[in-house]
């Protein structure tokens, strides 16, 4: 059954969610930004093409990964691969379709942030549940559309945790 959305405890529960998330990801983004000089979605983008068969992905697929338009990942990966992090690499059957692959300075880069991020969820996110409240959420947000894609199909591994 669910709840109608005019209600005050339904849209108190919406807006509660809205400003911990925001807060939440912009203190993660925070905290990779001053000691990596990384943001939340560099992270992500790295996390994916570490774990992505071969250590590589199509940039369209990336960006459907991450929630992002073709020039939105190219603008993130532009910057990324600036900076030696990442790689472009072309398909060698087909000149249309390229590639983004994590170099080895994206690598240890993201195995330095990964100690920073996981902290950080640590101390924003996971020391303020029980393990079955952990859970539960973990059960309800799954009912929300689009969940788990972003992050590699929904696994926790795939999204550093």
């Amino acid at each position: 059954m669910s709840a109608t959305v005019d209600t005050p405890a339904v849209l108190d529960s919406w807006v509660s969610f809205l400003r911990s998330h925001a807060a939440v990801t912009r203190q993660l983004n925070a905290e990779l930004l001053h000691a990596h000089g990384l943001t939340l979605n560099d992270y992500e983008v790295m996390l994916l093409l570490a774990k992505a068969p071969g250590g590589k992905m199509r940039r369209v697929d990336l960006a459907e990964s991450v929630l992002l338009t073709a020039s939105g990942i190219t603008r993130l990966l532009g910057g990324l691969e600036r900076t030696g992090l990442v790689a472009k690499a072309v398909c060698q059957s087909d000149a249309r379709v390229s590639y983004a692959e994590l170099t080895p300075a994206g690598h240890e880069r993201l195995r330095q942030a990964s100690a920073t991020h996981l902290a950080g969820i640590a101390e924003l996110f996971t020391s303020r549940f029980s393990a079955d409240e952990l859970a539960q959420l973990g059960t309800l947000l799954s009912r929300l559309p689009m969940t788990g894609k972003a992050c590699g199909g929904g696994e926790a591994g795939a999204c550093g945790i």
